[in-house]
């Protein structure tokens, strides 16, 4: 209703006539001088103080027109690039967003860079506090500004004080080149200016979870943003990451390539190996950050979150039909799992880089659990150098973030071959070692069938001190396979016998070696802490890892160690 008064009263008592009129007339009033349209004071529309005055309604006309982003022609850029709004994007994530800052930030610059083209705050997931920096595409293509820059900053330090996730929705053609952004001898190296952001994300590594997004092309130093996050998420399409552009890279080696062939999602989800996840789109992203959060605490010293437990998809009782008598015959890992884990529990990371080695998050009996499982469906479940660097990766990060880790061993060890060695295996081999050697983690290692060689190092063997090491009736312990072991022994021998005797003795030395390697045997000595029926593994796992689950972490007496990932 409004209300016309002759007189323009002050602003007090303009407030108090209208909070007088609306309590009384039990409506919402709006205070209207005659000849004026604007109202002077309005009451009872809902605000816990049922007055709002002329300033009061500026500024949030004010913020009202920051929030809808950049000019036209940004929303007309993303609509034609297939992305949502950035704002759309967050709805899509949280549950609600608690508060921003900096909303103000670049106020001054004529309405062209509204909150400098960085969203920052803190939102809530399954009811658990996020902080997030979201770049703006609508604002200068996502560039990053002073200001923007500055936000970032400050929300992530805020999230680890506070201890909470980061979520990073990366959207930015880098940092802005404008001339008007810098003062004279301003560079990108300052103490306060974007290196910060990247020194920011290496020391906080580890005590809060970091998630990022990519929704665009990332190129030159921003695109170190994306790979500096714990997990990484990709959308087909629309995302890419470079040290350089397609244009940049034609003019300093004379290759032309596209956005997608130099640095798409194909490249790093298969070849490089930075995205842990490339999602059909955004949506399918939202629903990827909300259930990869589910697996993770809220910073590195609390307890990972549970669910109520539920059964495998798969009957456990079923498990031993899964698994080959022959060692050398090939079958799905996945399935393996399947028998294992809580239905709808199991979470794959980069599942198309380095197959021979499946890394996830699965929950048994509802609580998350990270996975290590050769997976003898692709290469034999061989250790190369690319699945050495991606089972380490992986054990670190769980580590840091108290995930405990279930092994499942089924490799006939490490690659071999002068390719191999020119791709590192022995250096990146060292790092899948060193980080199952220094987890400090529960781990439980499974041998399921073969474990032979320095394969069974860097899964957690058992003197790698796994809080267990428990083998099933097809397991097989050996420094190597009963077929290379009979031909490193007698290579001479067989060289001089006629084919006949050869393939007899061969046999019989395999028979020979085969008692060896008898999985009872072995039991018998200790060598392995159970020796149990395949049916009986996810029992076992759910209370061994309960049993296990207030271990301490003892601190070693020097500053870190000196292999690095």
């Amino acid at each position: 209703m409004k209300i016309r008064v002759d007189a323009t009263p002050d602003e007090e008592t303009a407030r108090a006539i209208a909070s007088a009129l609306s309590a009384h007339l039990g409506q919402s009033v709006e205070l209207v001088v005659d000849g004026d349209e604007e109202p002077l004071a309005t009451a009872g529309d809902g605000c816990d103080d049922p007055v709002i005055t002329d300033r009061e309604r500026r500024l949030r006309e004010e913020i009202e027109g920051i929030l809808s982003g950049g000019p036209e022609r940004g929303h007309e850029k993303i609509d034609a690039l297939g992305k949502l709004f950035v704002r759309d994007r967050l709805e899509l994530l949280f549950d609600e967003i608690e508060y921003e800052d900096g909303t103000f930030a670049r106020h001054d610059a004529d309405g062209e860079l509204p909150a400098d083209g960085m969203i920052t705050g803190v939102g809530t997931i399954h009811g658990r506090t996020v902080f997030f920096a979201a770049n703006d595409y609508t604002v200068k293509a996502g560039s990053l500004g002073q200001m923007g820059v500055e936000k970032e900053i400050r929300v992530a330090e805020r999230a680890v004080e506070v201890g909470a996730p980061i979520l990073r929705l990366i959207d930015s053609t880098g940092a802005r080149l404008n001339v008007d952004e810098r003062e004279p001898g301003d560079t990108h190296m300052d103490r306060y200016r974007g290196g910060r952001m990247f020194y920011n994300q290496c020391i906080h590594s580890g005590q809060v979870p970091q998630i990022g997004v990519l929704y665009g092309p990332d190129i030159a130093g921003s695109a170190y943003t994306p790979v500096f996050c714990d997990y990484l998420i990709m959308v087909e399409e629309i995302s890419g990451m470079a040290i350089a552009s397609p244009r940049v890279v034609e003019a300093v080696t004379g290759e032309q390539t596209t956005m997608q062939d130099l640095g798409g999602p194909p490249v790093h989800a298969t070849e490089s190996g930075s995205a842990d996840l490339v999602v059909p789109d955004e949506r399918a992203a939202a629903e990827a950050v909300r259930d990869l959060l589910t697996y993770l605490p809220q910073r590195h010293d609390e307890p990972v979150p549970t669910r109520e437990p539920d059964v495998p998809e798969a009957n456990p009782r079923g498990l031993d039909a899964v698994i080959p008598e022959e060692p050398n015959e090939s079958y799905d890992v996945l399935e393996v799992i399947d028998h294992l884990v809580d239905a709808d529990s199991w979470f794959e990371l980069k599942p198309d880089f380095a197959p021979e080695l499946v890394t996830g998050f699965g929950r048994i009996e509802g609580r998350p659990v990270g996975i290590v499982a050769n997976q003898p469906a692709a290469k034999s479940g061989a250790i190369f150098p690319d699945s050495a660097e991606k089972g380490a990766g992986f054990v670190w990060t769980c580590d840091a973030f108290g995930v405990p880790l279930v092994y499942l061993c089924d490799t006939p060890g490490f690659m071999v071959g002068s390719q191999v060695e020119r791709e590192g295996v022995l250096q990146k081999g060292r790092t899948f070692i060193y980080a199952t050697s220094n987890a400090q983690v529960p781990k439980l290692c499974v041998i399921t069938r073969k474990a032979y060689g320095a394969g069974i190092y860097a899964m957690a063997g058992p003197s790698f001190d796994p809080d267990a090491t428990l083998a099933l009736p097809s397991a097989e312990i050996a420094v190597m396979g009963p077929d290379a072991a009979v031909n490193a022994l007698f290579a001479e021998q067989l060289e001089e016998m006629d084919p006949d005797s050869r393939a007899a003795f061969e046999e019989s030395m395999r028979a020979e070696y085969d008692k060896h390697i008898d999985v009872r045997a072995q039991a018998a000595r200790m060598q392995v802490d159970e020796l149990l029926p395949a049916g009986d593994l996810r029992d076992q796992l759910a209370a061994r890892l309960r049993t296990v689950r207030t271990k301490r972490r003892t601190e070693r007496d020097r500053y870190h160690g000196t292999v690095l990932f």
